[in-house]
C-alpha cells in the first residue's frame, strides 16, 4: 500500500484549514451568481419557486462541505431572498410574518442535511477505513505466505506495517540465549532505528514476558512513545512488534490498532509457520544423515570384511603352511589376495569419488579421448571377474572421441561393466555398443546385460546414493557406484539412464557431447549403485 493511514489523515487536516475559506468564498459567489440569474430569466415574482431554487446551495453546502457551510449557505440565501425577492425590496424588513417561518424552515433543512451528510461521510470513512485495512491484511499475508527465510520474512513485515501506519516499526525475537533484541526495522539499517534505545527494548521485553498489549493507546505503560503488541500463537509468543506513536494521532483511533493487533496475529503465524519449516527441514536432514551414515557404516564394514576375510586367510595360509601347497594351490590363494586387495580398491575409490562430488573438488582435465582406447583399458581392469562371460564391443567404421577426463570416464565404464559382469549369469554375453550422433553432436555408449534387470520403479533411484533394488540385494555393493557414474557423467555434461534389455536384463545408455565445451566446472554432486 503506497500511503499510509496516518499520512492520509494529516492530509486531510491540512486541506480542511486551507479549504475552509474557499469554501465559504464559493458558498458566497453561488449564491450571488444565483440571484443575479433569477432577476436575468425573470422569475423574480414567483416567491414560491425562488424560495425552493434558494434551497440548493444550502443542499450542495450540507452534502460537499458540512455542517457550517450549509448554515451559511441558509443564512445567506435567506438574507438574499429577503433583501431582493420579499417586499418590500432591497429592505430587510419583512411586510408577511409568513416569511418568518420560510426563513426557520431553511435553517432547519440545512441543520438536518448537514447532520444526515456527515453520517453519510462517517460511514465513508469507517468504509474506507476497512478497505485499508484488508488491503494491507492481504499484502501482509501474501508477503509472508511467499516468503520461507525468517530473516526476509521479519523484514517484509516490519516494511509492510510501517507503510500501512505511516511511522516506524520494530520486530524484536529472543536470542540463542533467550535475551530478547531488535531482529528487523522498517528503518534505515545504516542509522540507528527506533526501537534499539534502553526504553524501547525494555518494554519489548516486560511485554514478551507478560504476553500483553503495552505503549501509547493500551491500558499499560501508557507514556511511552511506541505501542508494543505480543506476537502470540495459540501455545507460544514468539516476539513483539511495536510501532512508534509519538508524532501520530494513531492511539485515539481504534480501527488503526485493530489493524496491529491483526498484522501482529499474522505476523505471529507466519513467524510460527517458518520455525517448524526450519525445524522440519533440520529433522530431514538429521534423519537423512542418519541414514546415510548407517548405510554406509554397513555397507563399508560388510564389504571390507569380506575381502579382508580372503586376503588374511590366504596369506595366513601361505605363510604358516607353504610346504604342503601346490603350485596351483599358492596361484589359487594368490589369486584370492589380489582379487580381495582389488575389491577394496574399487571401494576406495568410490568412496573417494563420492567424497570429491559432495564436496565440490571435482575438477576435469579435458582432452581429446579415444573411446575404442578406453574401453580396451577398461576391460583389462575387469577382465579377472568376467570368468566365463563374453564381452562383445561394437564400435563405428570411424574411431570414435570424446572431450573429457580419460580417468574419471573409464571409472564410469568399469562402474558400468562391473555392474553387468555381477548381475548377469555365467556363459551370457555383455554387449558395448558405441554410436555417434554427429547431427545432434553426442555420442552414446550403451552396455547391455542378460541379468535379473532393475524393475520400472528403480531405474531412476538406482543412481542415488546407497539405495539398492531389491532385485540385487543377493549381491554385495555399496550402492555407490552408479551415483557416482551419474555424477561424473553429469559433469561432463552427459546424462545416464538405464532402461530395459530387449529380451532380458538391463541397458545402462551413457550420453556425452562430443564438441569440447568452452569451460568446465567443478562438480557440486549428488547422486548411486555398483
Amino acid at each position: 500500500m503506497k500511503c499510509a493511514v496516518s499520512e492520509r489523515n494529516k492530509g486531510e487536516d491540512v486541506r480542511l484549514k486551507l479549504n475552509r475559506v474557499p469554501k465559504y468564498i464559493w458558498v458566497t459567489l453561488g449564491i450571488t451568481l444565483l440571484t443575479l440569474l433569477l432577476h436575468v430569466i425573470g422569475i423574480s415574482d414567483d416567491l414560491v419557486n425562488v424560495g425552493l431554487i434558494y434551497l440548493f446551495p444550502v443542499l450542495v453546502s450540507a452534502v460537499y462541505w458540512g455542517m457550517g457551510p450549509a448554515i451559511y449557505a441558509a443564512s445567506l440565501s435567506v438574507v438574499a431572498f429577503d433583501f431582493f425577492f420579499v417586499p418590500p425590496y432591497l429592505s430587510f424588513t419583512v411586510e408577511d410574518l409568513r416569511y418568518i417561518f420560510s426563513f426557520v424552515v431553511y435553517l432547519a433543512v440545512a441543520v438536518l442535511t448537514a447532520s444526515l451528510a456527515g453520517r453519510l461521510r462517517q460511514q465513508l470513512e469507517v468504509v474506507k477505513q476497512r478497505e485499508i485495512t484488508t488491503n494491507s491484511l492481504y499484502a501482509l499475508s501474501r508477503q509472508m505466505t511467499a516468503v520461507t527465510d525468517l530473516h526476509t520474512l521479519l523484514g517484509n513485515i516490519a516494511r509492510q506495517v510501517s507503510l500501512t501506519l505511516g511511522t516506524p516499526a520494530a520486530i524484536y525475537l529472543p536470542n540463542a540465549q533467550g535475551e530478547l533484541q531488535v531482529a528487523s526495522s522498517s528503518e534505515d539499517s545504516d542509522v540507528i532505528a527506533w526501537g534499539q534505545g534502553e526504553a524501547e527494548v525494555a518494554i519489548a521485553k516486560w511485554v514478551y514476558q507478560h504476553g500483553e498489549i503495552a505503549g501509547r493507546g493500551s491500558s499499560s505503560l501508557r507514556e511511552s512513545s511506541g505501542l508494543y503488541v505480543p506476537l502470540r500463537t495459540e501455545d507460544q509468543i514468539h516476539g513483539v512488534l511495536a510501532v512508534n506513536l509519538e508524532s501520530s494521532d494513531l492511539q485515539g483511533q481504534l480501527e488503526e490498532l485493530r489493524l496491529l493487533e491483526a498484522c501482529g496475529g499474522l505476523a505471529a503465524s507466519a513467524i510460527a509457520r517458518v520455525k517448524l519449516a526450519e525445524e522440519a527441514r533440520l529433522a530431514q536432514v538429521t534423519a537423512e544423515s542418519e541414514r546415510i551414515r548407517t548405510a554406509l557404516l554397513d555397507s563399508v564394514s560388510h564389504e571390507l570384511r569380506t575381502p579382508l576375510t580372503a586376503i588374511i586367510g590366504s596369506a595366513t595360509g601361505l605363510l604358516e603352511n607353504d610346504s604342503l601347497f601346490t603350485p596351483e594351490d599358492r596361484k589359487e590363494l594368490t589369486g584370492n589376495i589380489r582379487d580381495g586387495a582389488l575389491r577394496m580398491n574399487r571401494l576406495v575409490t568410490n568412496l573417494l569419488g563420492m567424497v570429491k562430488l559432495e564436496s565440490g573438488m571435482l575438477q576435469l582435465r579435458r582432452k581429446w579421448c579415444d573411446v575404442g582406447d578406453m574401453i580396451g583399458i577398461v576391460l583389462t581392469q575387469v577382465q579377472q571377474f568376467i570368468q566365463h562371460r563374453r564381452i562383445r564391443v561394437e564400435l563405428p567404421d570411424q574411431p570414435p572421441f570424446v572431450s573429457g577426463d580419460e580417468v574419471l570416464l573409464e571409472q564410469v565404464l568399469v562402474n558400468v561393466i562391473s555392474n553387468a559382469i555381477k548381475y548377469s549369469p555365467e556363459d551370457s554375453e555383455i554387449v558395448i555398443t558405441v554410436k555417434v550422433d554427429e547431427r545432434h553432436g553426442q555420442m552414446t555408449i550403451v552396455v547391455a546385460d542378460s541379468g535379473v534387470g532393475i524393475p520400472e520403479a528403480d531405474r531412476e533411484r538406482v543412481f542415488e546414493k546407497f539405495y539398492r533394488s531389491e532385485s540385487s540385494r543377493h549381491v554385495t555393493g555399496t550402492g555407490l557406484g552408479l551415483a557416482i557414474c551419474r555424477g561424473i557423467v553429469e559433469v561432463h555434461g552427459g546424462t545416464i539412464t538405464a532402461e530395459p534389455n530387449p529380451g532380458h536384463g538391463t541397458r545402462v545408455c551413457i550420453c556425452l557431447p562430443t564438441e569440447e565445451p568452452e569451460a568446465s566446472f567443478p562438480y557440486m554432486g549428488q547422486g548411486e549403485e555398483e
